[in-house]
């Protein structure tokens, strides 16, 4: 077993120990029925976020929304190891040769080609702009931020903040 998660480090993980301990958290019985997002951050120390109805409804529906345009798989809070830690977009979608070159990872060790967070209110702007640019890093084509209370989505690519998603999805029932 790897280091107990009320350990101090001294320094921060390295990818391969963000991936271990990630796997330990997977396995770790105190954590099976613990709602809402589960991360890690370059130090070990998990992050929690709780998730309200508007939220996971909001998540279940962009995730139909994807699949059902775009094909490929959704996936929804999958453990992304970044260079910033293991986060969990609240949405993500790939695509089938992703899918199947990777199904087994754990944490994934590059990032779907869209990774999404929902900003929810205990969530500042730096944290999500944090996220986005973390799954770029970890190679997502694009990030996005969707805005429930201003019913708006943000999209990021490699460049920063862009006018329009490169992928074909119509967003105009996202809000409905």
């Amino acid at each position: 077993m790897g280091t107990p998660f009320s350990e101090v480090l001294e320094a921060p993980l390295d990818v391969e120990g963000l991936s271990r301990r990630w796997r330990e958290m997977l396995e770790d019985p105190l954590l099976a029925n613990v709602p809402g997002k589960v991360e890690l951050d370059l130090w070990g120390r998990i992050i929690m976020s709780p998730v309200n109805t508007e939220h996971a409804g909001l998540a279940g529906e962009l995730a139909h929304l994807l699949r059902s345009q775009l094909g490929g798989r959704t996936l929804v809070e999958v453990g992304v190891r970044t260079g910033e830690g293991v986060f969990a977009p609240d949405v993500a979608w790939c695509s089938e040769a992703y899918w199947n070159a990777r199904r087994e990872q754990a944490p994934l060790e590059v990032a779907p080609e869209l990774c999404v967070e929902i900003a929810s209110p205990s969530n500042t702007i730096q944290d999500l702009q944090a996220k986005v640019n973390a799954y770029i890093a970890a190679g997502a084509s694009e990030a996005w931020i969707v805005f429930p209370r201003s019913k708006r989505v943000e999209f990021r690519d490699g460049s920063g903040v862009i006018a329009a998603s490169s992928f074909p999805v119509d967003l105009s029932t996202l809000f409905d």
